[in-house]
């Protein structure tokens, strides 16, 4: 029997071990109702998650669907302007939006799958 308080289950995205650790995935989800391609990267045993959208002209990071530039010097870097963007919290360091930052999305990991909470 299921309590009402309950907290919902979460939305699995994808298995962790899916994702090479210091890598990146690209899956799609619904953020507010709305689909989204989401980048995921691990570290680790945890995962980050952002909007796959460049804040600098608005278009996807990858070069081509699931496939990210990271830099020698660790960045994540937009394939259309070469942006690049720290991974402790989406920061834009370097490129054409200096300063600006990915919108991080909330996953976590439970029982070796990152979800949506």
């Amino acid at each position: 029997m299921t309590s009402l308080n309950q907290a919902p289950a979460g939305v699995p995205l994808v298995a962790l071990a899916q994702i090479a650790d210091g890598g990146f995935a690209e899956v799609e989800a619904a953020i507010d109702g709305v689909p989204e391609s989401l980048i995921l990267y691990r570290e680790g045993d945890a995962a980050r998650a952002w909007l796959n959208v460049c804040p600098h002209a608005g278009r996807r990071l990858d070069w081509a669907p699931g496939q990210f530039l990271k830099s020698k010097d660790g960045l994540l870097v937009c394939a259309v302007h070469g942006a690049s963007f720290e991974l402790a919290a989406g920061q834009c360091v370097a490129g054409p939006c200096r300063g600006e930052a990915l919108r991080a999305v909330a996953v976590e990991v439970r029982a070796g799958m990152v979800m949506l909470p």
